[in-house]
């Protein structure tokens, strides 16, 4: 039996299944790299609900694990050495994933490299520009008068595209014909961008059509579709 003494997070939610990665996560663009990968992996893994209607991710026992109050965090009782492993930010965790398992990053350094390089890409780039979008598009951004804000992310967001598009150009997969990590970092944000920001129109995704070509290969696939619904979202009473 694993000792989950140490970590808080434990007492607020107590795993059912002590010797699984515990994943603590919400279906949001990054959220569900965690749990795409983990289901593309089939690592056993157990999932925890942080709401963020109930403000769980302030919630001392989260912040013991991540103090930046974000999801998703994983604490994995087989960490190196055997010993348990708390983590957080979501790049990092596809990264220890992947190392963890052998599975959906190159073997080989340079395209180890590669990959993680695309990787870096949506972290800096892809995400907070498009998180910006949905903001000044869907949230409470859209009530300023000044555009400036919105426009300068909206190209922003463009020219992103553009790069993804261009280097798609008689690819795959990001990485050429191999499914990574990469991809599970990137898709989610270009399916919400589209979808739930409603901003299709608004970037001109008509315009990348290698983007939308590998967006449809990724969400073909069983583990995606499994991944974007996990946590399940608790019916409405």
């Amino acid at each position: 039996m694993t000792d989950f003494s140490a970590f808080p997070i434990t007492k607020k939610w107590p795993p059912r299944h002590p010797d699984r990665l515990q994943l603590y996560s919400l279906p949001t663009p990054n959220g569900v790299k965690a749990s795409i990968a983990l289901e593309e992996i089939g690592l056993p893994y157990e999932v925890h609900r942080v709401s963020f209607d109930t403000n769980d991710q302030l919630s001392p026992e989260f912040l013991s694990l991540n103090p930046n109050n974000k999801i998703p965090a994983i604490l994995d009782p087989n960490g190196p050495g055997g010993k348990p492993l708390a983590l957080f930010e979501s790049g990092a965790i596809l990264i220890y994933l992947a190392d963890k398992t052998g599975k959906l990053i190159p073997q080989e350094a340079a395209g180890r490299y590669q990959t993680i390089q695309w990787l870096m890409f949506q972290m800096g780039g892809i995400g907070p520009m498009f998180g910006q979008v949905g903001f000044f598009h869907k949230f409470a951004g859209k009530e300023i008068e000044d555009k400036r804000p919105r426009d300068r992310y909206i190209n922003e967001s463009k020219r992103l595209l553009g790069v993804l598009e261009k280097h798609l150009e008689g690819k795959r997969w990001i990485v050429g014909d191999q499914y990574t990590i990469a991809d599970i970092a990137t898709f989610p944000w270009v399916r919400n961008l589209i979808g739930f920001y409603e901003a299709g129109e608004l970037v001109g995704i008509k315009n990348f059509p290698n983007v939308q070509r590998v967006l449809n290969a990724f969400l073909d696939r069983p583990a995606v579709v499994a991944g974007l619904n996990i946590p399940p979202t608790p019916p409405k009473n």
